[in-house]
């Protein structure tokens, strides 16, 4: 990859998850460039955001396709006229099919609230509060045919405290959401993680310290 990687965001709501790319673009830390944002909800927030510093958007909304497949190819099509080298899905609410997947082979990653395998699907905060759980976090990882089920790229640890909701442990989640994501773009753009043909890192320190590990102190409170 070159060092101004072209990227692409699947977005389907406030869009924190691009605004921290595009800070960590901003402020020098990430070697990428944002080519589009797309969404299958007209009014999410992170199209307005995108809008508002000029950059392209798309909306694919499922309703307008007779079904889930011809949506999916519609959003191929969508997301291949932006050309870009890598597509990031951040808080995209719909799980891509086929088309977009035979479309952008390995070059499809998602940011998830858990530190998968644990954890899959939705509401993960919750789940990991229900389990009782004494640490979770968040995964970017690439995307497959399953359900966050694709090679993990990186991960951020989280605790849960004693008093944590899942509301409240998402919200400490996106905070390291928004450091790891950028990290792992800016080393897709720099080389130093290889996604072809195998997802690889080629220096150990290659996020530095984007991948957080919680102090075990941290990790359980006697009440």
């Amino acid at each position: 990859m070159s060092a101004k990687l072209k990227v692409a965001v699947l977005a389907s709501g406030r869009g924190s998850n691009l605004e921290a790319l595009l800070a960590a673009i901003d402020a020098g830390r990430c070697a990428a460039e944002l080519v589009g944002v797309l969404s299958d909800r007209a009014a999410a927030p992170a199209l307005t955001l995108a809008s508002a510093r000029a950059i392209p958007t798309r909306t694919v909304l499922p309703r307008d396709y007779a079904d889930r497949d011809a949506w999916d190819v519609a959003l191929a099509a969508s997301i291949a006229e932006l050309a870009p080298d890598l597509v990031v899905l951040a808080g995209f609410m719909r799980i891509v099919g086929s088309a977009v997947l035979a479309r952008f082979p390995r070059r499809l990653v998602n940011v998830h609230p858990s530190l998968l395998p644990s954890f899959a699907g939705i509401d993960a905060p919750g789940q990991a509060i229900a389990a009782g759980v004494r640490i979770s976090g968040c995964t970017v990882h690439l995307v497959d045919a399953g359900i966050d089920t694709g090679p993990v790229l990186a991960q951020a640890a989280v605790p849960v405290l004693a008093a944590d909701d899942g509301p409240s442990l998402h919200a400490r989640i996106q905070r390291s959401e928004h450091a790891l994501l950028p990290a792992v773009v800016n080393a897709i753009a720099m080389g130093t993680l290889m996604l072809d043909p195998r997802p690889r890192y080629t220096a150990d320190d290659a996020l530095g310290e984007s991948v957080l590990v919680a102090p075990p102190l941290l990790l359980h409170r006697a009440d």
